[in-house]
């Protein structure tokens, strides 16, 4: 393998549904503005509640792209 860096960004998606499409909306709007993109790792879930009912579902998500040296 050969070496390489990655960097990491931490994202928040929120959904009406559930976690895992807040959480794919996540990883589809990194999509269009980060190349390469690697891992996500789940680091976090809640949800918003409003009335006693939810309102929304949000997850937290790393993801992990490689680095070309550019900022």
């Amino acid at each position: 393998m050969s070496e390489s860096v990655y960097k990491i960004v931490e994202l928040v998606g929120t959904s009406s549904e559930s976690w895992e499409k807040a959480a794919a909306n996540a990883i589809s709007k990194a999509a269009g503005s980060l190349r390469d993109l690697r891992i996500a790792e789940v680091s976090a879930m809640d949800m918003h509640i409003n009335d006693g009912k939810i309102e929304s579902y949000r997850t937290k998500v790393k993801v992990s792209f490689k680095f070309d040296g550019h900022h």
